[in-house]
């Protein structure tokens, strides 16, 4: 038997463990709740599209607010905080959202953007510091997490809209976040971390080394992951209904977050037996050769199959990504960390631009694809630089 308190520490960890696995599915919830919100909130206040569009603004503006906060936080005071005011800031702006005023339900979506702003990045970092050895695989996990909430959210939604249960539902979310930021309010996470040598000879390993390009590296994967998932998944359905597949083509996303989700369920099994770096590189090309059958289908399945490979395929890249940033900078990460997600933000807001931009010079959107093909390639360049930096 276990003495006492290391029985309590073990179960201290376990619930930590579970909060932020369930933090996380509420903070995919929240990620995806303004889509099928929208034509509610056209229909109440009467909204033109420019006017509707403001609401995705106040979203990304909020989080990458949050985002850029967040490091701050963690470095000055710990976990702790930013998840607990991530949560409750992402209560009180769900709840905000059922408001009868347009501004109000406005300014409720920049206050949840920058909950989940906060919340993201804190409960990332966290999961790869306590797991330990295992935080590539855990981080895989967590984010599979997020994806359920994320396609959860929209079900929920649209169910609740159907049975006139619209603020039953954004209240239930709104709870569940308010009760994991009184949880979190009552834990100590400092004597969560485990002291691990190997981190600090990966540390001494690369940072002497190679002070700069490192991080840089990882800073441009950051951003081009984040750009080309985006790119790829919010295209998806218009270009399967230019490809022809009908009314078919609004569920193609769907497929997309299938791959991503049994990707990362796969990778957390098999990661304790392949290097994290080929596994980046191998589901890179095969997103890339997903990506390359999405923008030349001429049908149906061929859109299905390319857009669950191009989800397969990048389903354990970005967790691997965070894993590398603790990995090698400990809680330095902590501050490199609000960089880092910054900019994936950024890739979120540019990339799928870029695609719709150059498909409108190009007048094809297969030719606004090869944005997020661009992408996966540049990130095998990336990595393999990265390999060689790392080795040397």
């Amino acid at each position: 038997m276990l003495p006492s308190s290391l029985a309590n520490e073990v179960r201290h960890l376990k619930l930590v463990h579970a909060a932020l696995f369930a933090g996380f599915v509420i903070s995919g919830m929240t990620a995806t709740i303004l889509g099928p919100s929208l034509p509610t909130f056209i229909a109440r206040w009467a909204l033109d599209d420019t006017q509707a569009g403001l609401f995705f603004t106040a979203q990304f503006t909020g989080s990458l607010l949050g985002v850029l906060l967040s490091s701050a936080i963690l470095s000055m005071r710990g976990y702790r905080d930013a998840l607990v005011l991530g949560f409750f800031l992402i209560a009180v702006g769900v709840t905000g959202l059922n408001s009868a005023g347009q501004y109000i339900a406005l300014s409720a979506t920049a206050l949840y953007g920058f909950g989940f702003g906060l919340a993201i990045p804190a409960t990332n970092l966290c999961v790869a510091e306590i797991s330990g050895t295992r935080r590539a695989a855990a981080l895989n996990l967590l984010n599979m997490a997020w994806g359920i909430g994320a396609i959860a959210c929209p079900v929920l939604l649209l169910a609740g809209l159907r049975a006139d249960r619209y603020t039953a539902v954004l209240l239930s979310i709104a709870a569940a976040a308010l009760l994991l930021s009184i949880f979190f309010a009552g834990m100590k996470f400092e004597s969560l971390v485990p002291k691990s040598p190997s981190t600090a000879t990966d540390e001494q390993k690369i940072a002497p080394a190679h002070p700069i390009q490192v991080p840089v590296a990882l800073a441009l994967l950051f951003y081009l992951y984040i750009g080309t998932e985006n790119g790829i998944s919010g295209w998806a359905a218009e270009q399967a209904h230019r490809v022809g597949t009908g009314n078919s083509s609004t569920v193609m996303p769907m497929f997309f977050w299938a791959g991503l989700l049994s990707g990362r369920g796969i990778s957390a099994l098999i990661l304790t037996s392949v290097k994290e770096s080929w596994l980046v590189i191998t589901g890179l090309f095969l997103s890339a050769l997903g990506t390359m059958l999405l923008l030349l289908a001429t049908a149906r399945t061929q859109v299905i199959l390319g857009v669950v490979l191009a989800g397969f395929g990048l389903a354990s890249i970005y967790p691997i990504f965070i894993s590398w940033l603790s990995k090698w900078y400990g809680e330095r990460a902590r501050r490199l960390g609000g960089v880092m997600f910054s900019l994936a933000a950024l890739g979120g807001a540019t990339m799928p631009w870029m695609v719709g931009f150059i498909s409108q010079r190009a007048n094809s959107l297969r030719v606004g694809l090869l944005v997020p093909l661009v992408g996966c390639s540049a990130m095998i360049a990336l990595v393999a630089v990265l390999r060689r930096r790392i080795v040397a």
